[in-house]
C-alpha cells in the first residue's frame, strides 16, 4: 500500500486515472444531462439515470427519502478511519439556454447554468474508478457518493440530505464547484471560508397613511422607507467588526401610488450577506434590531422577515491540504492555484456544520478563450476535460486519505 501513499507531483505510482473508454462515455453522460435539465426537487429522470449506471457496475445505490438524488457506498468501512463523502449537486435553473451547441438544453427555460451536471458526472465517473479499484483491492477505505438534490432551492438540498441520514459514519466530505475564471485543468484552493453567506429579507412598513399636505398628523412612511434603505446598512457597520463583511443591500422598494397621498404600506426587499460565520449567526437579531428602530423613529409599524439562506462554506484546512496533495500527485503543483473567497453561496456549507470538509474550484474554461462565461448565465458552457480532472481528483483524494477517526 506504500503506493497509495506517493506525494510526489504527477505521481505515475497512484493508481485510478480515468480510462479512454469511461472518459468518453463520461462526456457523452453529461451531455445527456445537459440536454435534459431538472429543477430542483424534480431531479427523477437525472436519479434514474445515475442509479441505473452505478448498478451496472455492481454498486447498490439508495435513492433518498423524497425521490430524489441518492447516494452510494464504495468498499468496507473500517471502524477507525472515517469514511471519505464526495457530494455532487443534480438541479439546474430556470433560465433559457441561449448557446449553439448540440447538446444545448431540450427544455423551454431550464438549463445547467451553473456546471451542476459536470459535478455529477465527476463525482460518477470517480465512483465507477473507485469500485474498479475497491475490487482490485486498492481502495484503503470506504467512500460514500452523495448526489444531491436542489442545491439552488433555499436553504438547500443539502439540509434534507443530512437529515435523511447521508452523513452517518462520514468523517469527512469534499466536492468541486466549476469555475469559468480559471482554466481547465486546474483547480483552485484555499483554506478557511471560500464562498459567503446568503440570506433574504423582506420588510414591511405601515401607517395610518393622509395627506402630504400635513406629513406632520400621520406617518411619512415613504420617508421611512428611504430611511431604513439607507441607514439600516450604516448603523449595521457600526455594530458589526468589519472584517466580517456583513452588508444588507436591497433590489426592490415600493410604497404609494399617487404624489399628494401619504401611504399606508411600504415593502422593502433585498438580501444579507457575510464573510464571516460568527457574524453570519447573529445576523438574524442584528439585523431585525436596525430596522425597528430605524422604523420606530419615523413612528413606522415594521414587521420584519429574515429567510436563512445558508452559511459560508469554511474549508477545513486539513482537508484542503488533502485536495492540494491529490491534484499535485495526479497533475503537478502548478495545477493547483490559490483563490479567493466569493460572494456567492453554496449550500455544501451546510455538510460543514456536522463534518469537516473542503471544496475546490473547477477550472471549466478552455485555455486561451478570452471570452466571460459566467455562472447563471444562458451561455454558460465548459471546457468538457475538466470532467477527468475533476475524477483524477476525487480518486486520488481517496486513496491518499488518512484521516483520524472523529469521535462523535
Amino acid at each position: 500500500m506504500n503506493q497509495l501513499k506517493s506525494r510526489e507531483p504527477g505521481s505515475a505510482t497512484l493508481p485510478g486515472k480515468l480510462p479512454a473508454t469511461l472518459r468518453d462515455e463520461l462526456i457523452m453522460f453529461r451531455r445527456d444531462l445537459h440536454m435534459h435539465p431538472e429543477l430542483g426537487k424534480q431531479e427523477f429522470r437525472t436519479t434514474a439515470a445515475l442509479k441505473a449506471r452505478l448498478e451496472a457496475a455492481g454498486l447498490a445505490p439508495e435513492v433518498l427519502p423524497a425521490g430524489t438524488g441518492l447516494i452510494c457506498d464504495i468498499g468496507t468501512p473500517d471502524p477507525g478511519r472515517p469514511v471519505l463523502a464526495i457530494r455532487a449537486d443534480l438541479d439546474a435553473l430556470p433560465i433559457p439556454d441561449v448557446k449553439t451547441v448540440a447538446y444545448r438544453s431540450t427544455v423551454a427555460n431550464r438549463a445547467h447554468a451553473c456546471g451542476h451536471d459536470v459535478h455529477t458526472t465527476s463525482v460518477l465517473g470517480a465512483g465507477l474508478v473507485l469500485a474498479e479499484l475497491d475490487r482490485q483491492g486498492l481502495l484503503p477505505n470506504a467512500v460514500r457518493l452523495i448526489f444531491q438534490p436542489a442545491e439552488e432551492v433555499l436553504p438547500g438540498g443539502a439540509v434534507d440530505v443530512v437529515e435523511a441520514g447521508a452523513l452517518n459514519g462520514v468523517g469527512r466530505i469534499i466536492a468541486v464547484h466549476c469555475d469559468p475564471r480559471v482554466d481547465a485543468g486546474r483547480i483552485g484552493l484555499r483554506a478557511g471560508p471560500i464562498t459567503s453567506a446568503c440570506d433574504r429579507l423582506e420588510v414591511t412598513l405601515d401607517g395610518p397613511g393622509g395627506h402630504t399636505a400635513r406629513p406632520h398628523l400621520t406617518t411619512d412612511l415613504v420617508t421611512a422607507a428611504a430611511r431604513v434603505a439607507t441607514d439600516v446598512p450604516a448603523v449595521l457597520a457600526r455594530r458589526v467588526d468589519a472584517r466580517s463583511g456583513l452588508s444588507v443591500t436591497w433590489g426592490r422598494i415600493e410604497s404609494g401610488h399617487a404624489p399628494n397621498v401619504i401611504p399606508q404600506h411600504a415593502e422593502l426587499s433585498g438580501t444579507v450577506r457575510c464573510l464571516d460565520l460568527p457574524a453570519w449567526r447573529d445576523a438574524p437579531d442584528l439585523v431585525h434590531a436596525a430596522i425597528d428602530e430605524i422604523a420606530a423613529l419615523h413612528r413606522a409599524k415594521s414587521t420584519v422577515t429574515y429567510v436563512r439562506g445558508v452559511p459560508p462554506v469554511v474549508n477545513d484546512a486539513a482537508v484542503a491540504e488533502l485536495l492540494r496533495d491529490a491534484m499535485t500527485a495526479r497533475r503537478g503543483v502548478h495545477a493547483v492555484e490559490d483563490t479567493e473567497q466569493s460572494l456567492g453561496g453554496e449550500d455544501f456549507s451546510w455538510y460543514l456544520e456536522h463534518v469537516p470538509g473542503a471544496m475546490a474550484r473547477l477550472g471549466v474554461r478552455v485555455p486561451g478563450d478570452t471570452r466571460v462565461r459566467d455562472l447563471h448565465a444562458g451561455d454558460f458552457d465548459v471546457d468538457e476535460s475538466a470532467i477527468e480532472v475533476a475524477v483524477e481528483l476525487f480518486t486520488a483524494a481517496a486513496l491518499l486519505t488518512d484521516a483520524p477517526q472523529r469521535e462523535s
